[in-house]
């Protein structure tokens, strides 16, 4: 195709909300910190490997006793305040704008945990009570 020579109506999707399949045996709260598994079915936030931050869950979803996409789970993608590790993995101010890693579906930490965590997303604003941390699947994968 060409380059434009006049304007063009682009179509957008501007919604933060997504909607996307929950793994098997798995419970969501309200509120955690969201992953996408190898697979590609939302998890919560854990300590594991192959994983990707995605965003925050709007509901709970309980799919405990049900199978890969039997339910799904509508989330938001944006800038989400959870509670940041201590000690070594403690993110500080000078961490805005670097990668962080999953502790579990409400903590975030500086480090993968010598190989064994997965990343959740960009530090935006570290604070008193916790960091604010930038999901989106996309940025996420491509820093």
């Amino acid at each position: 195709m060409a380059a434009l020579t006049k304007d063009r109506a682009t179509r957008a999707r501007t919604s933060p909300y997504r909607s996307s399949p929950v793994a098997a045996a798995t419970t969501i709260y309200a509120g955690s910190l969201l992953m996408r598994n190898a697979a590609g079915y939302i998890v919560p936030g854990q300590t594991a490997t192959g994983l990707v931050g995605v965003g925050r869950a709007e509901k709970n979803v309980d799919n405990a006793s049900g199978a890969a996409g039997e339910q799904n789970i509508e989330y938001l993608i944006g800038t989400f305040h959870f509670a940041n590790s201590s000690g070594a993995d403690e993110i500080t101010i000078a961490d805005v704008g670097a990668k962080v890693f999953a502790v579990d579906d409400q903590t975030v930490a500086k480090t993968d945990g010598s190989s064994t965590r997965s990343p959740a997303g960009i530090v935006d604003i570290v604070d008193a009570d916790g960091v604010w941390i930038r999901m989106d699947e996309a940025l996420t994968n491509a820093s």
